[in-house]
């Protein structure tokens, strides 16, 4: 399929800079993107944009898709009761069915939000490939590897299936220190090493899990995990709101990524992430959602204003994080992160990963600063187009993947809870 998208303004990413252009699409690839008009190309399908804008899809750098089922079941609660009395007793009761459509329901918030891809971590792998390659989404996930679910030879099996698809991926990953026994980290850490393979994990979240950490080990997760050898070839951490200085500088020193979840961490009341100082120390910065059950919401917009607005109030700093810097974070952060290079900008060559926000809505005018606009007042009512790979999933309201919402929302009337 090629698409020309005409009379749209467009803002790569590359750098802050919107322009007036054309962009053009062949199959899942960008073939052109600029100022000039394209004289004499053959499109099967031609976008009037009517000056609204294309960019990036946002990358949704931290997700528990199927776990749409506990949406507004446990809330108002501390993070380790909520985890240990409400989730993972009810995951427990979870089918392969049910995880299958929890997914499906995700997937359509992500696109109604302009999302393009997210990094997911839940369990059942084969599970959430399948519903999201049916649905033509792109979802790259990290073992969830624990006490308690998966094994070391899953994740291995996993890792080697399924980093070979266009729209698929898999990384290493932990659950967490806290969930997880010294033998199992480091026969992740050894895992790391033989496949030279970034690792994950959820890190430094809450208060309790660092000082929990300094009791059995002396020290924080980042520094045991590091002096395991699990982050010699990169790989990052979901949250990290109570990090060192020492904590820190690993993460600069082995170029770690660092993925932000403002809305659940303040809902959780876990804190807030020290984003101004992740940045002036040079770390890459992605943002993520969280699952469903402790956000509630799959919306990166609602993220993007927190991840600005709570940087600003700890910092006591009304220019602590800028506007531009969030929107990297949600993008190209996201596209790092998770490993996906050539999902990150509009450049010829890169992979058709691409949003149409609308302009003409009351909320993002006037156009003083579309960047400002984007972070501070734009919602998912302005997501006016949700292409994956060349292939528009999400238009003027409709969603065109493999299986009608109505089906999807009756399919997910039927989970049990503990």
């Amino acid at each position: 399929m090629r698409i020309l998208f005409k009379n749209a303004k467009i803002l790569t990413m590359e750098n802050d800079k919107i322009f007036d252009g054309e962009l053009f699409v062949e199959n899942n690839v960008i073939k052109y993107v600029g100022e000039d008009a394209l004289e004499n190309v053959e499109a099967d399908r031609i976008i009037d944009c009517k000056h609204n804008l294309l960019m990036p899809g946002f990358k949704n750098a931290h997700t528990h898709s199927p776990m749409t089922f506990l949406r507004s079941y446990a809330d108002d609660m501390p993070l380790d009761e909520w985890l240990n009395k409400k989730i993972f007793p009810n995951e427990a009761l979870l089918t392969d069915e049910q995880i299958y459509w929890n997914n499906k329901l995700a997937i359509l918030e992500y696109l109604e939000s302009g999302i393009t891809a997210n990094f997911d971590m839940y369990i059942s792998p084969d599970v959430v490939v399948e519903s999201s390659l049916e649905s033509g989404f792109r979802t790259i996930q990290a073992g969830s590897l624990n006490n308690f679910t998966l094994s070391l030879d899953k994740m291995e099996e996993c890792y080697k299936k399924y980093n070979s698809n266009e729209l698929t991926g898999y990384r290493l990953g932990v659950h967490a220190e806290y969930t997880t026994g010294r033998e199992l980290l480091e026969g992740v850490a050894d895992m790391a090493n033989r496949y030279k393979a970034p690792v994950y994990l959820h890190a430094h979240e809450t208060k309790r899990e660092v000082e929990e950490c300094k009791s059995r080990y002396g020290c924080t997760p980042t520094v045991l995990l590091d002096k395991m050898g699990m982050y010699n070839y990169g790989g990052g951490g979901f949250h990290c709101v109570h990090m060192t200085q020492e904590d820190i500088d690993i993460y600069r020193e082995r170029h770690l990524n660092v993925i932000t979840c403002p809305c659940s961490n303040a809902k959780l009341a876990s804190g807030i992430a020290p984003l101004k100082k992740f940045l002036g120390e040079g770390i890459n910065v992605a943002m993520g959602t969280d699952g469903p059950a402790s956000n509630n919401a799959l919306d990166v917009f609602r993220e993007m204003y927190l991840a600005a607005v709570l940087a600003k109030l700890r910092e006591g700093e009304a220019t602590a994080v800028k506007a531009y810097d969030v929107l990297k974070m949600a993008t190209v952060g996201g596209a790092y992160a998770m490993g996906i290079y050539d999902c990150d900008v509009l450049a010829v060559g890169k992979k058709a990963d691409i949003i149409m926000i609308k302009l003409d809505e009351p909320n993002m005018q006037p156009l003083n600063d579309i960047i400002s606009n984007l972070v501070y007042s734009a919602s998912k009512i302005n997501v006016g187009m949700t292409m994956v790979s060349g292939k528009i999933l999400y238009y003027e309201g409709k969603f065109h993947i493999d299986k009608e919402k109505e089906e999807i929302y009756e399919r997910c009337k039927f989970n049990k809870y503990a």
